[in-house]
This record gives C-alpha cells, structure tokens and sequence, in this order.
C-alpha cells in the first residue's frame, strides 16, 4: 500500500482550519488537523513544501516509522510550527489505519473505557451578573461542568460583550480579527482581589455539584499563584488552569506546597519535554496538550499513559483552534482513555462545521459519545471547504498598566 498524494486545506467557517487529506492507491484515504492558531498558513507551507513530498511513495500503515521519520530527520526538533504538520500527517495515517481494519481509532487503542466522555462549556460575561447568566444556561442544558470568565473592574480589554442569543446572555469574547494584535490591560492586585470573592459566589449560587473550572492564562508569578490558589481553595474548584508560566517546569513546586487546589497546564505545548518533570513529580492533576499541537495521536497518547503513572488525569485542549478532526482525535482518546479527566469543547456541533466535516459523534447533557465509524469517524467536504479563504488575524496582546508586555 503507498500514499499517493496529499492535499493540504486552509480556511473555514470562522476559522482558518488547516486540513490535511493524505490518499492511497487502495482508494483509501486519511484526514488530519494542523492547524496553528492564528499561525495557520506556516504549518501549511511545512506539509506542503517539505514533508508532503516525502510521503508520496511511503506505506501508511507504517505510522511509527513515520512519525519518526519526520521527527528526527527534521534534526531541529519539536516547535509548534514541526509539531501541528507532524500531528496532522499522523492523525491522517491513523484515520486510514482504522478504517483498512474497519474499526473505530478507539478499537485500535484497546477499547472502550467508558461510554461517554464529559465535556466543559465556556461560561463568560463583560461582569459577574452577565457571567451567572451565561453559567445558568449551559446548567440549563445539561453541562456538568462550566469554565468561568469574567472582566475585572477597572481593566480594559480587547474583548466586547456580544448581545444576548438564545438566553445565553452577554458574552465576553476576545476580538482576534486583524494582523495586529488588539491590547488588554491586566493588573495582578485588581485579578487577585476580585476573583476569589467572584469564584465563591458562583459556588455559592450554583451549587456543590457544578464542576467550576477558572483559566489565570498564565499571568500570576509562582509566587502569586500559590497565594491565588491558596485564596479560592473554599471555591472547590474543578481545576486551576494556567496560574503560572510552565516553562520552568519547577515553578509549579511553590504552588504544590501551598495548595491543594488541582492544577490544569498544557494547552501550548508540544512535546512531552514539556511537561514529563510536571508529571513524574506529580506538580499537576491535568495535562492539557492537544493531538495536533503535540504532534499527533502516537506521541500523545504516549503522554497519556505516562500521566496515567503518575495521577494525572487528561484534559485536551478544545478550542476553535482545532477542527473537529482533531477534536475526533481527542474524543476517541477520551474514550481509551483509563485516566480520562474532561474535554473542553468549543468546535463541534455548529451547522457550518458539520456542513465541511460530517460525523456522527454527539454531544448530549455535557458529554460526548464517540460514533463507531471507521476511523476518526470525520470526513471532509472539499466543495463546502471551497467557499472558504484564509483571513489573516491575531490573538491579542497584554500589556501591564505601565505598559510592560505581560502574558496572554
């Protein structure tokens, strides 16, 4: 069996989804996901001009061998850039994979672990009463868990508050439209010391049986953090994403020493040089890397069983930067899965996307039941992918009120 050709996609419903549609002279073909948020046409430019090249010619079925290939034939390794081509070349050859054994990807991993996967909505608001409404209607249909977000009094913001839709009231939504970068302003005091009492009323309001998860977007000082994650433990929070910087992977011990609040870290990165010393040391209770952006399903889900050693559940990254084909990825790990944590979930289910990738997987009550198609269960729509083009755009920028660049 040998690929034949590949084809690489930019552009979609809202998004500028990279898609990769590797085929075969058996008439099979396979679909990945590179896309790189708001860096979407470099990945594209790497599968086409380097690495889509050398896999004409190559066995599918010989997905180790070629991950490895590309992993270390590259000799500058890892990178988002290398990491989101190398992920959607071994999403698709694992698609193909499944559907020559006409299994789901899930059968192939070792089975089922459970029925249904639990899933976490955004809940946001410009203040705290539009953030409880946005919470109550995601209760309302039937979400488990909830991750909450809200502005800060006395912080300006790149984003804007949206009308309300269908009773979810208004909206906190960042503005990524543009090549230059809108500005937040971010003030450490003011977050510290209005969060908490926020976090406590949502508790206080909604219950002890709402999951709440609360994202710091990596702007505290391990110093802060711990102080933070000291200050909402009698929120009883699901997890605490992002308090600190991770790339001094040590950083996370000050933390641990003072809180017993579970800690979530991972959506940015890509190898597991990232995070193996937060998982051996169990400075973490969730990982957050995401199938494309951590190279593809073979070394993800090596991350995976690494983390399941050592007490850490997973917990993938779900935003609109990943289509639904690696959303599929993610849901038939989320189904093997022995150390399942949750999924955040923010792509599939919108009529244009299910227009350019039809599936069978559902969402239903807050979790996600994988479908037993072959495969990923995904296919892709090259004419509806046609009315599409790429949109250049950015996330915003923070900056401190002196005007110091801070993190997103």
């Amino acid at each position: 069996m040998k690929i034949t050709d590949a084809k690489v996609f930019v552009g979609g419903p809202g998004k500028n989804y990279v898609t990769l549609k590797i085929m075969t002279d058996q008439g099979v073909y396979g679909l990945g996901d590179a896309t790189l948020n708001n860096r979407e046409t470099l990945p594209a430019a790497y599968l086409q001009d380097y690495l889509i090249p050398n896999l004409i010619g190559m066995d599918p079925r010989n997905s180790e061998d070629i991950w490895q290939f590309f992993y270390r034939g590259a000799y500058f390794r890892r990178g988002p850039i290398a990491m989101a081509a190398f992920g959607a070349i071994d999403m698709a050859l694992w698609d193909i994979k499944g559907k020559l054994a006409n299994m789901p990807l899930f059968q192939l991993f070792g089975g089922k672990s459970r029925e249904g996967a639990m899933v976490y909505a955004h809940a946001t608001g410009a203040d705290r009463e539009d953030l409880m409404d946005s919470i109550a209607h995601y209760v309302s249909l039937g979400y488990k868990a909830v991750r909450v977000q809200c502005g800060i009094p006395g912080m300006p913001t790149a984003s804007y508050a949206v009308p309300e839709t269908k009773g979810q009231g208004k909206h906190y939504i960042s503005d990524f439209s543009g090549i230059r970068p809108k500005v937040e302003v971010w003030d450490r005091a003011r977050y510290m010391r209005y969060m908490p009492g926020a976090l406590m009323e949502i508790r206080d309001r909604f219950g002890p049986d709402l999951h709440i998860l609360h994202d710091v977007h990596h702007r505290l000082t391990p110093r802060e953090a711990a102080q933070f994650a000291k200050a909402v433990e009698p929120a009883n929070l699901f997890w605490l994403e992002d308090p600190t910087p991770a790339e001094d992977q040590n950083a996370l011990k000050l933390l641990r020493q003072h809180s017993t609040v579970p800690i979530a870290i991972g959506e940015v990165f890509n190898s597991v040089y990232d995070c193996n010393r937060l998982i051996e040391q169990e400075l973490i209770d969730y990982i957050r890397i995401a199938v494309t952006y951590g190279g593809g399903i073979t070394p993800v889900k090596r991350i995976v069983d690494l983390a399941g050693l050592h007490n850490v559940r997973t917990g993938f990254h779900g935003a609109p930067s990943h289509s639904p084909i690696c959303m599929a990825a993610q849901a038939h790990l989320n189904a093997w899965a022995p150390n399942f944590g949750i999924q955040e979930y923010l792509v599939l289910g919108t009529p244009a996307c299910d227009a350019m990738f039809p599936a069978n997987h559902k969402m239903e009550n807050g979790m996600v039941y994988v479908s037993d198609a072959p495969g990923l269960g995904v296919d892709f729509d090259e004419t509806e992918a046609a009315r599409y083009s790429y949109a250049p755009g950015s996330h915003p920028i923070v900056r401190l009120e002196d005007g110091t660049m801070w993190n997103y």
